[in-house]
């Protein structure tokens, strides 16, 4: 017998959001209709906290959100922190010691509870708060970084990442979910996947209840833990490769449209 679904677990950009943006009235309506219906609706996202808030409002009744790939579980009604799994500072000067011998041009910055912080010479894509911190590698590499950002000019992601893997995946771990070549970086141990058992087990949910969704390589570990997945039909072939089933994109509400089959499902049965 197919346990019945009780927590659906969502990626967010290419995922859940649209290629411009938005949430769909279709999405937000259907994660209502689930959260009725007693499944909880849990974003799981690389986005940091700053970008994650711009969503908040739909992330249901609940109000709990796992951001930059597993390291802070976000509780969203009393805007605190529910678990903090940062890296500490003494290793991430001893990834990027390792990196920038083994990867030279390798560039840095941090996410942290008070923001990002930016190595001189770090070149963003996106516009980043005022105010946020720029320095040298052991100024924004001080305190505890929720998840550490680092980019390359001149290589492709893939073969960064493998060097990476190579150079420091015994201190951290290591994915990307973005187009340019940019890493995402967590302590050891802590992925989407590793937080999501975590928040599970505290409510009695089983994997075998979990229904994920997601397109990117950081996507990956979350998706083998649950009991069904899915990889969008835009997502990364590493992505298809791992995944039970596929969803339609994000701008044709892949999610939604699994969703509203399972209530369906449910209510058939029902």
């Amino acid at each position: 017998m197919i346990p019945p679904v009780r927590l659906v677990a969502t990626d967010l950009d290419g995922t859940l959001v649209r290629s411009d943006g938005s949430i769909s009235e279709r999405t937000r309506a259907v994660l209502l209709a689930a959260e009725a219906a007693g499944i909880d609706v849990v974003f799981v996202t690389g986005r940091p906290l700053r970008w994650a808030e711009d969503v908040f409002e739909h992330v249901g009744g609940h109000g709990f959100a796992i951001v930059s790939n597993g390291a802070l579980v976000w509780d969203v009604a009393n805007a605190r922190p529910h678990l903090f799994r940062p890296i500490d500072p003494s290793v991430s000067v001893q990834v990027a010691e390792r990196l920038s011998t083994a990867v030279p041009g390798s560039r840095y910055a941090a996410e942290t509870m008070s923001g990002i912080a930016l190595e001189n010479g770090f070149l963003e894509r996106y516009p980043v708060p005022e105010g946020s911190g720029r320095g040298t590698v052991a100024e924004i590499l001080a305190v505890p970084a929720l998840k550490l950002l680092v980019r390359h000019e001149e290589l492709e992601p893939q073969e960064f990442w493998d060097r990476a893997r190579e150079a420091v995946g015994d201190l951290v771990e290591i994915t990307w979910s973005s187009a340019t070549t940019l890493l995402e970086m967590s302590a050891y141990g802590v992925t989407k996947a590793s937080t999501l058992e975590v928040f599970c087990a505290e409510r009695g949910i089983d994997a075998a209840e979990v229904v994920a969704f997601g397109d990117m390589p950081n996507d990956l570990a979350m998706l083998a833990w649950a009991g069904t997945s899915y990889a969008m039909a835009n997502a990364h072939p590493s992505v298809h490769a791992v995944a039970d089933h596929v969803a339609a994109t994000n701008d044709e509400d892949g999610v939604a449209q699994v969703i509203e089959q399972l209530l369906d499902s449910a209510n058939a049965s029902g």
